[in-house]
């Protein structure tokens, strides 16, 4: 059975290099008949504000519900985004704020602090583009970005990360750079599948 592998490209401009590296990734994984759905965040339509938890939530619009659907469809999640300011955009986490929701992603318990992963059995490979070289990110700032992803995004949903990589620095690399970042992004989409 082929797998199902649903690709977030998180950007919020559409002609960008993490728009490059899911193309690559997913022309690899389409090489070893994986069924892909693909979304962009520069296409989808929703109202960034979240107010939290202890609000009505207003109903999700139909990208958001669109966005949860694939993630409830895929075995396999790749999700590719820049890295401003330490985390992902803006409109990117606006998009887990509203969408990756209590009832969908986890469901807290009643009492006390514990909840339970609702999204289980599902595995994912994440790639942060960046203009801060990933040494710099790891050695002084302790790559925050990598673990929000892994820890407090994807594992605290029940999901297991397989690759959490950050390439750059982007501003400066060079084509040849570009080439082997956009190989290595077809390589996971093959082993993905």
């Amino acid at each position: 059975m082929p797998k199902k592998i649903f690709i977030w490209e998180a950007h919020p401009a559409p002609a960008s290099f993490s728009a490059a590296l899911a193309d690559a990734y997913a022309a690899g994984a389409s090489s070893q008949g994986a069924e892909i759905r693909r979304m962009a965040l520069s296409d989808m339509t929703f109202e960034p504000r979240f107010e939290g938890y202890h609000h009505p939530a207003p109903d999700l619009e139909p990208d958001l519900l669109q966005w949860q659907d694939a993630i409830a469809w895929a075995d396999h999640l790749f999700v590719v985004h820049p890295y401003w300011w330490g985390a992902m955009p803006a409109t990117a986490k606006a998009v887990l704020d509203r969408a990756l929701i209590s009832g969908f992603g986890f469901k807290y318990h009643k009492g006390g602090l514990g909840w339970d992963k609702l999204l289980t059995g599902k595995t994912a490979d994440v790639i942060i583009t960046s203009d801060t070289p990933p040494l710099i990110d790891t050695l002084v700032y302790g790559r925050p970005g990598r673990r929000v992803i892994r820890n407090q995004v994807l594992k605290f949903c029940g999901i297991t990360p397989r690759h959490v990589l950050q390439f750059g620095p982007i501003k400066t690399s060079t084509a040849e750079r570009r080439s082997r970042w956009l190989s290595r992004a077809e390589t996971l989409g093959r082993h993905a599948a």
